[in-house]
């Protein structure tokens, strides 16, 4: 299990180190699935205008304000959407889980972990519902721009920040 100090890393360092990992969910009767993560996308501050966190420190996004390590889970369109809250507390970042092996895309990734918003906020570890594992897995990867973020600056948009584990 990866503990509090690998989620105190920058978003954009942990957006390529979590391809790969094991991401663990423990469902309602205690039976633990793990998933590895195929693909992820860096979400980096106030300054970052894809960031949910860019506008307002209040709302939705207050949990990317505390100290990594916490499941910001948030719904988009008609899905619940898994964000991993990283870096220091008091500077909002995470990294959005896009993808997992078998499930192409953020919606679906969220569909089969069973998200709620009632796990907003809380920790990634077995205390909680999810935490992420190291089985020593290290796929290659492609980078690409983020997508999805219609309302962010040109800049923001062109950002070489999503990643996508390599066929093997």
């Amino acid at each position: 299990m990866l503990g509090a100090e690998y989620y105190s890393s920058d978003a954009l360092v942990l957006a390529s180190d979590m391809l790969g990992k094991m991401l663990c969910r423990r469902s309602a009767d205690g039976v633990v699935r793990r998933y590895r993560i195929t693909e992820t996308e860096a979400y980096l501050g106030e300054e970052d205008t894809a960031c949910h966190a860019h506008r307002c420190p209040t709302g939705r996004a207050r949990v990317m304000y505390r100290a990594g390590g916490l499941a910001y889970v948030h719904r988009c369109h008609m899905y619940n959407l898994l964000t991993i809250v990283t870096g220091p507390e008091g500077h909002p970042e995470g990294v959005l889980v896009r993808g997992l092996e078998g499930f192409d895309g953020p919606g679906r990734a969220g569909r089969e972990l069973g998200l709620e918003l009632s796990m907003y906020g809380s920790p990634m570890s077995p205390e909680g519902f999810m935490w992420l594992e190291d089985d020593g897995c290290r796929p290659g990867f492609t980078v690409h721009p983020r997508v999805g973020i219609g309302y962010a600056s040109e800049e923001d948009r062109a950002r070489l920040w999503r990643f996508r584990a390599s066929e093997q």
